[in-house]
């Protein structure tokens, strides 16, 4: 599958933006997805992530309350709101597949996806 990741942009402090994360093929809904983010200098690290039936969703505890993953298994896409935006939550944000044939669940573990979007640029301002 191959993703392709939109949405980012500059954004004041407070402010939201919207992922989303288009997916190629008509076996979207046998994967689970997640996105992941990377600031400069840090590790990639989880933010969210989405089983296959949508029916369970999983965030980091930096972005609960803030963050919503969804999909869209019509438009084989997953969203990313992002709501009370802070300056910590600026960097490059990824979205990423897991085959449901690898695991039971959508999990946090970066290692453990099979497949990864080019990434979008969020930048935070204060």
């Amino acid at each position: 599958v191959q993703l392709q990741a939109s949405g980012g942009g500059l954004v004041q402090a407070g402010g939201s933006l919207r992922l989303s994360c288009a997916a190629s093929g008509r076996t979207f809904s046998t994967y689970h997805m997640g996105w992941f983010r990377q600031a400069p200098g840090k590790e990639r690290e989880f933010v969210a992530s989405i089983n296959w039936s949508g029916g369970s969703t999983y965030y980091a505890d930096s972005v609960k309350g803030r963050f919503t993953i969804s999909r869209d298994s019509a438009k084989n896409t997953v969203y990313l709101q992002m709501n009370s935006l802070k300056p910590d939550d600026t960097a490059v944000y990824y979205c990423a597949a897991l085959s449901l044939h690898s695991a039971l669940t959508a999990t946090t573990m970066t290692g453990e996806y099979d497949y990864w979007g080019q990434g979008t640029l969020v930048t935070v301002s204060s």
